[in-house]
């Protein structure tokens, strides 16, 4: 699915739906609800060679009713072999209620999918991402699975020629949900699935009120905090800034690790960073064994030091 302004994991599941529709002699689409005929044009660029475009203003507070109820409809009738949903809120909300709608099967958090012997085979972690579970798509089409941001890479596809298809709202007037109210997270606060620098941290902080000097080094590189289950857990920091297997999958450019040991429920949402960065007084904490850099030490001296060096260095 996309939207006036597709964001980053609809450009991820694009590029996969474009390689594995390539593999099976498929045709790669989009939907975009909302959005105009820019906003496929953008998918394009990701591998879409077809393009439904709904520009109904039921679309504009994206709850999941006129999405899932619009998105049954193409279903019905045009039959793809998959569908692929982002797992976010609103994507899981959706995924979910089409699922029952149209008495089809789902994969919700896969890792992985790939095609073999002319199927979709998914990659599901379980047992906190201890055991990777091979799941093949059998039964009636299209089957249905979902995706974290960040599972697969963005990948710009050339010579693709796209083809647009307005379609008509398809909603069920008789619904009871409205959207009341939002309430937006803090301004100016980045993004944990789209920052290019992260700072986490986790048990080793020790209380809440240590979690201050992170916000202020992830100030200075203007990037986004995250923490560890452990760290959300203790109240510490809110759920929405939980890495790893049962938060969120990120990939920036940096990632710093600041009192986090490394198990593997947190490896496997952030092992992916192209530089992983780990601040731990234990030499044997499991982070190290992947970390890019380690250092060895009491973070509680180390991360206001760096801190001040980087304001040292940009003149602030």
């Amino acid at each position: 699915m996309g939207e006036t302004d597709p964001k980053r994991v609809s450009f991820e599941l694009m590029s996969k739906a474009s390689a594995l529709a390539e593999q099976m002699q498929l045709v790669p689409a989009a939907l975009i609800l909302g959005g105009d005929e820019s906003a496929a044009a953008k998918m394009a660029e990701y591998g879409a060679a077809k393009a439904y475009v709904c520009q109904d203003e039921r679309f504009s507070t994206m709850y999941a009713t006129p999405v899932s109820d619009t998105l049954s409809s193409l279903i019905a009738e045009k039959q793809p072999a998959a569908v692929l949903f982002p797992a976010t809120g609103l994507g899981k909300d959706v995924m979910s209620r089409v699922s029952a709608h149209n008495r089809l099967g789902m994969l919700a958090d896969c890792v992985g999918v790939t095609v073999r012997d002319g199927s979709l085979v998914a990659t599901e972690a379980d047992f906190g991402g201890s055991l990777l579970v091979e799941c093949a798509c059998v039964g009636p089409a299209p089957h249905m699975l979902s995706f974290r941001p960040n599972t697969f890479a963005a990948v710009k596809r050339q010579g693709a020629t796209l083809q647009v298809e307005k379609i008509s709202a398809v909603v069920n007037d008789k619904t009871v949900v409205r959207i009341v109210d939002r309430i937006a997270s803090a301004a100016g606060k980045v993004s944990l699935e789209e920052a290019s620098i992260i700072v986490s941290g986790g048990r080793g902080l020790l209380s809440i009120d240590k979690f201050a000097m992170l916000e202020e080094l992830a100030s200075v590189l203007g990037a986004a905090t995250g923490a560890s289950r452990a760290a959300v857990d203790a109240g510490w920091r809110p759920y929405a800034e939980q890495v790893g297997q049962t938060g969120k999958t990120v990939k920036p450019n940096v990632y710093i690790a600041c009192g986090i040991s490394g198990a593997i429920q947190h490896k496997v949402g952030m092992q992916t960073a192209e530089h992983i960065i780990a601040i731990n007084k234990d030499p044997d904490a499991p982070i190290f064994s992947f970390a890019d850099v380690g250092v060895v030490g009491d973070l509680f001296l180390i991360v206001p030091r760096l801190t001040a060096e980087i304001k040292k260095r940009r003149g602030g």
